[in-house]
């Protein structure tokens, strides 16, 4: 059994999100944007967040990271990162923790890498920017290079062995410091290793190249690799293939699965392709107007969909078998506007199956199977009682 196939409840929590309520301040008014949602990763997991534009997929990835707008702001929740709560931290610890903990993979790798500055000098500021952090790795690193060089007939051995004797004496000293010049030369070598483990052909000419220089999709594996220098506890990865054609997107996915085997991280695909979360994905949050709807594995999302939203977006996935004819089905109406949201369930508006108290009561999460929660009053049997009443509408305590 592998660690992804570990039961959840045996799994150690990466990233836990309680409660969690975002809002944008705009001239129109107050955009509701992220409406109470909770939601756990699990270390070694890559998780699907599935929803249309504009549902709040990114948004969630954003603070996370703490990297909302400044016309942004968290009402209210917590945001978990092994036990410590993200969001009371400072904006120099949340830099330091995008340093190490937590990193992103951004959709259009040319809006993020810097034109003018080479693919390698970006990929080492990580070491640069925090050396104490990375010294240690560096300096290991460097060590195993040269011993697996001692036992074959690679380079001078007289000149490896002193340096293995001088970084042998910075590893055991923890006050030692690499010199400038060392920590540039270790950073070097340690960010070629990165772009071998991300499959880029050439690493040692692509450390010299400059982003416009590259494919689409050699910079998005740089993105990658400059995610992973990080060894960060949870990557967001926020639709990184949307971009590329088809058999590069293949590519990348296939990278992203033999990563999560590589790395001690935890991994949430942002997407809104169904496709790319069957293809990866080991669990998958639907999200739509700011709220999750409905979570389970992948395989029984796609053999047991329960909220009407989720049935709306399998039944709109055009089938090459069947002998269906005629239109696609869609989802009627459009996304709602959430500087008025509609009360209750966000979808009522949209959905063939609402009924009376859809417009009045928040959805509490139903488990209909061990994993498998849905938000829909649909499965609220008559047993649970109302407790809670916010913003005027009533909650429901799903026990």
């Amino acid at each position: 059994m592998t660690e992804a196939q570990v039961p959840l409840s045996e799994t150690k929590r990466a990233l836990e999100i309680r409660d969690l309520r975002v809002v944008f301040q705009t001239y129109a008014g107050v955009v509701n944007a992220i409406d109470g949602i909770d939601l756990t990763v699990y270390k070694h997991e890559l998780l699907g967040l599935v929803g249309e534009s504009g549902c709040g997929k990114s948004v969630t990835a954003l603070s996370i990271a703490g990297l909302l707008p400044e016309n942004a702001y968290v009402q209210s929740g917590e945001i978990l990162l092994d036990g410590d709560d993200l969001l009371h931290r400072s904006k120099e610890e949340l830099r330091l923790a995008r340093l190490t903990d937590i990193a992103l993979v951004f959709q259009d790798p040319m809006t993020y890498l810097n034109p003018v500055i080479s693919v390698g000098n970006q990929l080492t500021d990580a070491f640069n920017e925090n050396m104490k952090v990375y010294k240690n790795e560096l300096v290991d690193f460097r060590l195993s290079q040269i011993e697996a060089d001692l036992k074959g007939t690679a380079g001078n051995r007289v000149e490896l062995q002193k340096e293995r004797e001088r970084l042998v004496l910075l590893r055991e000293n923890p006050n030692s410091k690499l010199s400038r010049g060392e920590g540039k030369r270790l950073s070097r070598l340690r960010a070629i290793e990165y772009l071998k483990l991300v499959q880029l052909p050439e690493p040692e000419r692509i450390m010299k190249s400059y982003p416009f220089e590259l494919s689409g999709g050699m910079r998005q594996r740089a993105m990658i690799a400059m995610a992973l220098i990080r060894r960060p506890k949870v990557l967001l990865a926020d639709e990184i293939t949307t971009a590329l054609d088809v058999t590069i997107q293949a590519q990348i996915l296939k990278l992203v699965q033999e990563l999560r085997d590589k790395i001690d991280s935890a991994i949430i695909v942002i997407t809104h392709d169904l496709g790319v979360v069957a293809q990866v994905c080991d669990r998958v949050a639907v999200m739509y107007a700011g709220n999750i709807v409905e979570l389970a594995t992948v395989d029984e999302m796609f053999s047991n969909p329960m909220h009407p939203y989720t049935k709306g977006l399998f039944a709109a996935i055009p089938k090459l078998h069947g002998g269906s004819k005629g239109d696609l089905e869609s989802i009627k109406g459009s996304v709602p506007d959430l500087i008025y949201p509609p009360s209750g369930c966000r979808f009522h508006p949209r959905c063939p199956l609402a009924f009376e108290r859809c417009p009045k009561v928040k959805p509490p999460p139903v488990e209909v199977s061990p994993g498998h929660k849905v938000w829909c009053l649909l499965y609220v049997t008559s047993g649970q009682s109302k407790t809670e009443y916010h913003d005027g509408e009533e909650h429901v305590d799903a026990r």
